[in-house]
């Protein structure tokens, strides 16, 4: 059965990370955990925590990227919510054998070492559901 452990994260495309940074770090006072360029999903991403759980400041590096068509298309805004899970691959597994629809059948690397895997917004409802395994430490 599924383990979702908590709310990881919540992705919001932004066009221009600095400028988005002067609200969410400078204006809310988050703090600002890093930044990473991720090649594999073309994208650099900030992460500000909050609790438990973070935000997710994801700016497309590639016109062609997933999220650079999001961008194009609906402007910035919200992209994903992200699970944290404990074993991603029984996940996946279990998700597939119910007829969900997930873009990635098998994990990808994500930020911070971690594996991820998206599900199709076509079997959440509408949400982009990111799925992610911490890396082990």
């Amino acid at each position: 059965m599924t383990t979702i452990k908590h709310v990881d994260h919540l992705a919001i495309v932004v066009d221009d990370l600095d400028r988005v940074l002067g609200f969410w770090r400078d204006a809310l006072g988050l703090p600002l955990a890093g930044t990473e360029v991720l090649p594999e999903q073309k994208a650099e991403v900030a992460f500000l925590p909050v609790g438990d759980s973070q935000i997710e400041l994801v700016r497309p590096t590639d016109e062609q990227s997933g999220t650079a068509r999001f961008l194009a298309k609906r402007g910035p805004g919200i992209h994903h919510v992200a699970f944290e899970v404990n074993d991603l691959a029984a996940v996946l597994l279990q998700l597939k054998s119910r007829g969900v629809r997930l873009i990635n059948e098998q994990p990808v690397s994500g930020a911070g070492g971690s594996q991820v895997a998206f599900v199709h917004p076509e079997s959440t409802g509408g949400v982009l559901v990111e799925l992610c395994q911490a890396a082990e430490e």
